[in-house]
This record gives C-alpha cells, sequence and structure tokens, in this order.
C-alpha cells in the first residue's frame, strides 16, 4: 500500500487542533478580545461593567481585576491575561487595566509583523530587548517621594481613585487611607516595610462616604458575651487568649457513676470550682479585658461580669492577630503560663452600635502597628466599591512608600518610554527594530485609550503630547477634562514607579508567551458546550438575553 493512501490518526477523535498562523490568529484574538471588555473602563472617564454572576449576584466595578475575575474566561489565551491582571493586582494593587490593554495592544501590533512575514521569534527578541530598555528609561524619569511627603501620598492615593466611583469624596478617602499606611508602616533594617493586611476593613451599610474613618485600634465584629458586663472599659487591660473557658470534656467517652445525692453536689460543686479559678486567675493577672478565641462556659461569663471584667468569645484568628499587633499583647494558649508582659493596653475598650449591630471598639493603642478602617455607604454595592478603591489606594501608598519612587501619571510617562524607544530602535541592528518600534506604538495605546473614553479625538492629543516630548517636556500627559495636553506633576496626576514597572514585564511576558505558540490541540470537542438538548431546546447560554 502506498503512502499517503489512508489518514492516520495519532489524536483522539474530536481533537480540535490549530496549526501556524492559525493558532497565533486565534490566541490573539482571544486575548484581545479580554482587553477591549476591560479598555473602556480606564481613566477618570471611564465607565463602569455591571456583572451578574450564575447565582444572581450583582458587582458594579470599574476594577479590572475585579471585572477578568467574575467573567468566566473558558479560553486558554484568554485566560492569560486574566492572570496578568491577578499579578499586577498582587504586585502594585493598581494599573490592572493598563497592564492588561498593553498586552492587547502589544499583541495587535505583532499581527501586522506577522503579516509582513516576520518571523515571531524575531518580534519576541525585540519585544524582549524594548521592555528591558523601557524600564531602564522608567527608572530614569522617576522622580523621589518620602514616607514624610504627606501631600504627594495623597497625590498618588488620588489618582488612583480618580476612575472609581468615589471620586466625589476622594480627597477623604485619600487622607483616610494615607493616614492608616502611614501608621501601619515598619522600617527594617533602614528600610520601609508595609504589610497591608494589617489594615483591617470593616464595611458596614448606611450613612454616606464622608462617614468613611480611620480607627487607631481595632474593630471587632463581636458583643460581650454577658449582658451584664461594661459597655465601656477606660485603661484597658487585654488579655487574648487562645484556649476555651470551659470545663474540657474528654477525649474518650467516659462514665461517672455517682450513687449518693451528696456525690452528685461535690461534682458540681468541683466544676465550679474550677471555672470560678479560671476568672480568679484572669482577674489577677490585671486584665480587665478577655478577647477569646474560643467558647467561654456560661458560669464563667456570668463570673466575669461579676468582676466587671469585659469578655468576647469566638474571636476570629485574624481579628486576634491584629490585636496582639495594636495593643502589644501576646495570644496565650495557657491561662497558668501567663505572664504579666503578655498582657496588651488600649485607652479605650467600648460597644457601639453600627448599623442594628453591636461591635467592639478597641481604640487609643500607641504605636499601633495595626489599624482599622470602617467603610460607610449608601448601598451594599457601594460600600463594595469603596473597599475596592480603597485597597487599591493603600496598595500604591505602601508601594510607594517601600520603593520611594513615583512617575507621572496621564499617559505622559507611556509617550515619553515611546519616544526614546523609537530613538533606541534606530541603534539596534537587525530586524528586531522593527519590533521595538511596534513596542513603542503598542504603549501609546495608554494615551490613546484615556484620550477615548473622554470624548476626545485621540489621533489628535497623540500629536500634540508627541509633540510636547519631543521639545523636552517630560511630564506632558492628556487632561481629559479640559482636554488639553498638560504638565501632570503640575496636576498632581502621580503613581507609584512599581505599578508601571509591573505593568510592563507582565504585559511583555504574556504577549511573547502567546506569540511563541504555534499549534494549539484541544483534546475536546468545541466549544459550543452541550449539544442541544430535548424538544429542539438550546445548548449553552443561548438564553441569556
Amino acid at each position: 500500500m502506498g503512502m499517503g493512501q489512508t489518514p492516520i490518526l495519532i489524536l483522539k477523535e474530536g481533537t480540535k487542533r490549530d496549526k501556524g498562523k492559525d493558532a497565533q490568529y486565534n490566541n490573539i484574538m482571544a486575548a484581545r478580545a479580554i482587553a477591549d471588555a476591560v479598555r473602556s473602563t480606564l481613566g477618570p472617564r471611564g465607565m463602569d461593567k455591571m456583572l451578574v454572576d450564575s447565582m444572581g449576584d450583582v458587582v458594579i466595578t470599574n476594577d479590572g481585576v475585579t471585572i477578568l475575575k467574575e467573567i468566566d474566561v473558558e479560553h486558554p489565551a484568554a485566560k492569560m491575561l486574566v492572570e496578568v491582571a491577578k499579578t499586577q493586582d498582587e504586585e502594585t494593587g493598581d494599573g490592572t487595566t493598563t497592564a492588561v490593554i498593553l498586552t492587547g495592544e502589544l499583541l495587535k501590533k505583532a499581527v501586522d509583523l506577522i503579516d509582513a512575514n516576520v518571523h515571531p521569534t524575531i518580534i519576541t527578541a525585540g519585544y524582549r530587548l524594548a521592555s528591558i530598555r523601557a524600564l531602564e528609561v522608567l527608572e530614569s524619569v522617576a522622580m523621589k517621594i518620602d514616607i514624610k511627603d504627606r501631600e504627594l501620598l495623597r497625590d498618588i492615593a488620588m489618582t488612583s481613585m480618580m476612575s472609581k466611583s468615589v471620586v466625589g469624596s476622594r480627597e477623604h478617602m485619600a487622607d483616610v487611607a494615607v493616614d492608616a499606611v502611614v501608621k501601619v508602616a515598619e522600617k527594617v533594617n533602614g528600610k520601609w516595610i508595609v504589610d497591608t493586611d494589617n489594615i483591617q476593613v470593616v464595611k458596614k451599610q448606611g450613612g454616606s462616604m464622608k462617614d468613611t474613618q480611620m480607627i487607631q485600634g481595632i474593630i471587632v465584629d463581636k458583643e460581650p458575651v454577658h449582658p451584664a458586663m461594661p459597655k465601656k472599659v477606660a485603661k484597658a487591660k487585654i488579655m487574648l487568649l487562645d484556649a476555651a473557658l470551659e470545663i474540657k470534656k474528654t477525649e474518650i467517652d467516659a462514665k461517672i457513676e455517682i450513687t449518693d445525692p451528696s456525690q452528685m453536689q461535690a461534682f458540681l460543686h468541683e466544676e465550679e470550682h474550677m471555672l470560678r479559678e479560671m476568672v480568679e486567675k484572669i482577674k489577677k493577672s490585671g486584665a480587665n479585658v478577655v478577647f477569646c478565641q474560643k467558647g467561654i462556659d456560661d458560669l464563667v461569663q456570668h463570673f466575669l461580669s461579676k468582676e466587671n471584667i469585659y469578655a468576647a468569645r469566638r474571636v476570629k484568628k485574624t481579628d486576634m492577630d491584629k490585636l496582639a499587633k495594636a495593643t502589644g499583647a501576646n495570644v496565650i494558649t495557657k491561662l497558668d503560663e501567663f505572664e504579666p508582659a503578655d498582657l496588651g493596653n488600649a485607652d479605650m475598650v467600648e460597644v457601639k452600635k453600627v448599623q442594628d449591630e453591636e461591635m467592639t471598639f478597641v481604640t487609643g493603642c500607641k504605636n499601633a502597628k495595626a489599624i482599622s478602617i470602617l467603610i460607610r455607604g449608601g448601598t451594599e454595592h457601594v460600600v463594595d466599591e469603596i473597599e475596592r478603591s480603597l485597597d487599591d489606594a493603600t496598595s500604591v501608598i505602601a508601594v510607594a512608600i517601600e520603593d520611594g519612587k513615583m512617575v507621572t501619571g496621564g499617559g505622559s510617562t507611556a509617550v515619553e518610554l515611546a519616544l526614546r524607544l523609537r530613538e533606541y530602535s534606530s541603534t539596534v541592528g537587525g530586524r528586531e527594530q522593527i519590533a521595538i518600534d511596534a513596542f513603542a506604538s503598542a504603549l501609546e495605546v495608554i494615551p490613546t485609550a484615556l484620550a477615548e473614553n473622554a470624548g476626545l479625538d485621540p489621533i489628535d492629543i497623540l500629536i500634540e503630547m508627541r509633540k510636547a516630548h519631543k521639545s523636552g517636556k517630560v511630564y506632558a500627559g492628556v487632561n481629559v477634562f479640559t482636554g488639553q495636553v498638560e504638565d501632570m506633576k503640575k496636576n498632581n496626576v502621580l503613581e507609584p514607579l512599581r505599578v508601571g514597572k509591573q505593568a510592563i514585564n507582565s504585559a511583555t511576558d504574556a504577549a511573547v508567551m502567546i506569540l511563541r505558540i504555534d499549534d494549539v490541540i484541544a483534546s475536546r470537542g468545541g466549544p459550543g458546550g452541550a449539544p442541544g438538548g430535548p424538544g429542539g431546546m438550546p445548548g449553552g447560554d443561548e438564553d441569556m438575553e
């Protein structure tokens, strides 16, 4: 039998395979579709998205990473863009939309080069060179910032919140964010470290955005265990206990036989004595407030209230850790091994009612390394969006303090990088310079998208910006409110250096990875989901309006 007569099946039936340019185009189209989904959210004039999940829960946001996490992405190349957003969010807390649309634009420019028969490996090599050069230029245009520059930190926070729905009270929110981050910043080996996990966020509907406040201390979502306990304890000595104030049940089933009524009385008396002793130990320690991670027996509650000791039970472990950081207390696991140094201090521990719920406020902690932000807002969706905005703001302030460097926003840095990359590309021999030029053009998607979202003419704005940067105005960016090209440093549009660095790194890595794929072998049938159901019912999600 001659060769080539019958097809040889190597792959399982139903396997879908795209090769060569088909595979590349498919992947690039999928990734670009994701980038286009978030493009309209960029900048102060960006729009919001309403996301409804399969359970009917609604999220309204323009936070890039939230949108991409909520969308159920099927295509493997598109999933890589979701990863880009997640990485950006974890590293810097902001700039997720920028990173995603930059990846999409790098791929769009690559399509033109592939059409012109430039090999993908040449494109990826050029992109790599361009990203290294871009990071060098970024460092050179960065300005210094210090933890003492409160005004600049406030500007960075306000820039990150300009596109969010909290824009009306952004000044108040920026103050809250700066206060919170500066409080939890610690100097380790001469370098500032900010762990934003030490900022506890408590959300409560009601009131207005302006009622959002930073509390120098911790809010515990618990009330005192006994109604007779004091509602306020001034000059609190706080004990943090990771042990149950109860009689331990035996590990194995034990049977206690009581034959005489007096034995019963003795048994109960002994149980009461053991519980009373626990309370005595707490009283002796000097503690007047106890936060317990486990349960507290009814009798112990009674004895504690008699001694005027404030106690809360089943406190979350994360809250216990924050309480320890805020009050200087040590979490103890055994009452017998308690030492006076384990006690924490706070000026005031009190119960306050916030929207029908009683909560314990531990305030006035000296040198607190953990603090709380109480978020208030009209509706649940508003409160959630404030939380996302404050999360972005605290993250950008934190990375600005840690790195000590910032750059200007409004697309100014992107245009400056594009200008310098074009100068650099002419010094690079070979075909890679075409790819470096393409990278430079891709960076200009940021001012273009900002202008488009503000209803301005993107080409006019880009020409104006290029002209300004050519004449040495490094900080020239687009003011989306006036439609003019202005000095972003004077306008206080600032962001941390790390946001730009991470966006360039993630976007280059993702684009290079997608471009290097020339064969996609998917082992199941096409993405159409289940075939038609009974009675001609459509499969998949065609009934979605």
